[in-house]
């Protein structure tokens, strides 16, 4: 094979599927014999562009008046997703997240991605969300996790204080539209499969090994699974 097997994965700060998905694909690498020639790029994607945080903010209450359901529903979700990420070695603490938009951080992981170190940065900004209840659109935090995956202070400042990298941002969102991504994590193996949601370990063991031993690649990407793994879209996480 001439080229690396390349993954994009379209996600989301706030997706906390997309932590999950990061895990299980990390997974799957871990047993992938070629693991060393494959390449990830993330792509952004916002769950809602629109949302303005404020003090006040309850997850529990927020996620009960969005899709409409009692405070009981929100919990009980939020507990699933608690033990879907524990089964995949991630601790998250729903009860500390401080929500916010996620547009600057994704303009961020755009620089870090300029260094190759977005794998790093999105890494770190999953954690701060969603286990160390940080503010992912403060400018001072997103500015220490930059600093801690390597990146330079005045890029760091240069980004967050223009709206650079805001065209990338939407673009990016716009090629997930273009491709029919309802909601995120979504994969795409080498332009020539899809892989949408959370799924299993050893599925994208067998994406892989598939997408190799097939060599090149089609530009239209395709469903594979044949049943949706866990994901979050604009109507709520399944």
């Amino acid at each position: 094979m001439e080229n690396k097997l390349k993954i994009q994965i379209w996600s989301d700060i706030m997706c906390p599927y997309c932590y999950i998905g990061k895990r299980r694909i990390e997974g799957a690498l871990a047993q992938f014999e070629h693991k060393d020639a494959v390449e990830i790029e993330w792509k952004s994607f916002q769950l809602d562009s629109s949302f303005v945080a404020s003090d006040d903010d309850d997850m529990v209450e927020h996620l009960a008046t969005k899709y409409q359901k009692d405070k009981l529903w929100a919990q009980e979700m939020m507990d699933s997703m608690t033990q879907n990420a524990k089964n995949s070695g991630l601790d998250f603490h729903f009860e500390k997240a401080v929500m916010a938009n996620s547009f600057n951080a994704h303009r961020l992981l755009h620089l870090a991605k300029k260094h190759n170190l977005s794998d790093e940065l999105e890494e770190l900004l999953f954690k701060a969300y969603l286990t160390e209840g940080k503010n992912i659109n403060d400018l001072l935090s997103l500015s220490k996790l930059g600093l801690e995956v390597g990146l330079d202070i005045k890029e760091i400042e240069a980004v967050l204080q223009s709206d650079v990298y805001a065209k990338e941002v939407k673009e990016d969102i716009l090629e997930a539209q273009s491709i029919g991504v309802q909601g995120v994590p979504f994969f795409v193996f080498d332009n020539k499969y899809a892989v949408s949601g959370a799924q299993h370990v050893e599925t994208f063991v067998k994406t892989l090994e598939k997408v190799w031993e097939e060599g090149k690649f089609i530009l239209k990407p395709k469903l594979l699974n044949t049943t949706d793994g866990d994901s979050c879209g604009i109507d709520g996480c399944d």
